[in-house]
């Protein structure tokens, strides 16, 4: 990290989540839209075209300590009880939590030659939708399946299911 940098290192997790999501989507031919302040369980909403011009909300978060997925081949990761609860209603709009892995040497997250861009690791989706309700006061631990990775194609039948 630059000596005069103004970010900590969860800061930098997180403005590298939202880089990777944006290009992701950019990547698809999607545009985005940023909530002005998280209030509701959504940091953007990610927009197709028609027919119906469906769209879906993202909850981003980002983390050096996702691990191995388990025996079930699921990631394990523990959410902020408020992004829970706001993540396991049913909205109009279907909504994501969106988790970036980064590699623990934060030297390696990102790498910029003039062949390339690199972003190491990847993020994963899973909807929380009408999970149950939590008495935990920190946070719940959910289960990402492996098989989500948060890529062009994902994205595109996220938002096709949003057609309804």
């Amino acid at each position: 990290m630059a000596p005069d940098a103004l970010l900590t290192d969860a800061d930098r997790e997180e403005a590298l989540s939202w880089a990777f999501v944006r290009a992701v989507a950019g990547f698809a031919g999607y545009t985005i839209s940023v909530e002005d302040f998280d209030r509701n369980g959504v940091d953007l909403f990610v927009h197709a075209g028609q027919p119906l011009s469906p769209a879906v909300g993202l909850q981003l978060k980002a983390t050096v300590n996702l691990g191995a997925p388990g025996p079930d081949g699921n990631y394990r990761y523990a959410v902020p009880v408020a992004n829970y609860r706001r993540l396991i209603r049913r909205h109009n709009i279907p909504r994501y939590l969106v988790v970036l892995a980064l590699p623990s040497d934060h030297r390696e997250w990102l790498v910029v030659s003039d062949d390339e861009l690199v972003l190491r690791r990847c993020a994963y989706w899973v909807s929380l939708a009408g999970l149950p309700e939590s008495e935990n006061h920190a946070t719940v631990t959910v289960s990402i399946p492996a098989e989500n990775r948060f890529d062009p194609d994902a994205l595109q039948r996220l938002l096709e299911q949003a057609r309804g």
